[in-house]
């Protein structure tokens, strides 16, 4: 009888195969076919077993059919921004989702580091004037932008042909790197080799730069970047050092091709000719005045404060406080201070020429002898006065150390 059920088995299941493949005949003919291959194998009450098999199948066939509509279903332009994450209202906020928040997420916003915008803000107001004495013209330089890049992502990106400065961060001990457009390069050429004004600068496309080029490029390099030491000097002292000058990106790398970097964008604009001037900063340049890029405001501490330091010395010193003036002490058993009486005279072994200590609370500050001014009694200071062992930086490290230890 196992047999004969599982031969039973597989016809069904070869008849369900086929039948599911004909999707153009009836239900009702399905349903007579299998009643009577039913009867020719002896099966009782073979109408019903047929008729719950072809509702099976009609069940069977109404969730594939939701399961392809599903499938088959096309996305609206919406559901594509919001999928990839271009959505407006969510770019106005600064904020990112979708395949774009996976893409970025590597990347390091420069909003994070807000002093960054006042530096750059500086060196455009230095950089406007520098520029004017260079050229004997009207230059105006502004800031385009602020903005995180990879730096593989950036050389790809340099419209050629330009030229790139390698530039060495000093004191940060690392590079960084500043790139000219051709516009800029021939229009500062322009001026400073006596062209008029009002017409546009000849450049002659897949010729590489002269000398001369290159050392007048070189020359408003040099001022670009004194003109950076000196925004920066407020909030910490570098130097930038020219390396080189490379017109291939390909013989300027500075950092690996996905490290993240910052890339800022300034246009020089004079009268009807001008340029971009880019500097790309390596995250890991600015990695050692990180702390001091994060402050809000120019100056701000987020640890000791030499000035409030000063400050409150200059308070402490001048503060005025009560002093005693100690004749002896004694050290008394209880029972005897227990039996003094009133009027009963107590003897101490010092005479009036003996020395006064001059106490703040438990500490002895200096020393005097006892006297008379006018009506008044009076202490004469014959010591200068002790100095405290403890000092500042000590007490900070007892301090820390209490901390560590509890």
């Amino acid at each position: 009888m196992a047999g004969d059920d599982d031969d039973l088995s597989a016809d069904w299941g070869a008849a369900l195969a086929e039948q599911r493949a004909d999707s153009g005949e009836e239900m009702d003919d399905l349903a007579a076919e299998w009643g009577a291959a039913l009867e020719e194998q002896g099966v009782e009450n073979a109408d019903a077993v047929a008729a719950q098999w072809a509702a099976m199948i009609d069940d069977n066939d109404a969730d594939l059919d939701a399961s392809s509509r599903g499938a088959d279903r096309v996305l609206n332009q919406e559901e594509i921004d919001n999928l990839l994450g271009f959505n407006v209202e969510d770019h106005v906020s600064t904020e990112q989702s979708g395949i774009r928040s996976l893409v970025n997420s590597a990347l390091v916003s420069y909003e994070r580091l807000p002093m960054l915008e006042i530096v750059f803000d500086r060196f455009v107001r230095e950089t406007t004037t520098t520029l004017r004495n260079f050229t004997s013209d009207n230059v105006e330089v502004s800031l385009d932008g602020i903005s995180s890049v990879r730096f593989g992502d950036y050389l790809n990106s340099i419209p050629l042909p330009a030229i790139l400065a390698v530039v060495k961060a000093e004191q940060w001990d690392n590079y960084a790197l500043m790139t000219v457009d051709s516009s800029l390069i021939y229009s500062i050429i322009d001026v400073l080799l006596g062209g008029g004004r009002g017409t546009s600068a000849i450049r002659v496309e897949g010729r590489p730069y002269t000398t001369i080029e290159m050392n007048l490029v070189r020359r408003m390099i040099d001022l670009l970047l004194a003109d950076c030491e000196k925004a920066f000097a407020p909030l910490t002292q570098i130097n930038f050092t020219l390396e080189r000058l490379e017109t291939n990106p390909r013989f300027a790398p500075i950092s690996r091709p996905a490290n993240a970097c910052i890339l800022i964008q300034f246009r020089v604009d004079m009268e009807d000719r001008g340029g971009l001037v880019e500097m790309l900063l390596p995250y890991a340049t600015i990695e050692p005045i990180r702390n001091l890029l994060l402050q809000m405001i120019m100056g701000e501490k987020f640890g000791r404060d030499n000035i409030w330091e000063g400050h409150l010395a200059t308070e402490i010193y001048n503060a005025d406080i009560e002093v005693d003036a100690v004749l002896v002490e004694e050290e008394l058993p209880l029972s005897m201070v227990m039996d003094l009486e009133v009027g009963q005279t107590l003897l101490f072994g010092v005479s009036p020429d003996d020395p006064v200590a001059i106490k703040c609370g438990d500490v002895h500050i200096t020393s005097g002898n006892i006297g008379r001014l006018g009506d008044k009694v009076s202490v004469k200071i014959n010591r200068n006065l002790r100095r405290p062992r403890m000092t500042l930086a000590a007490f900070e490290r007892a301090v820390q150390k209490e901390m560590q230890n509890t």
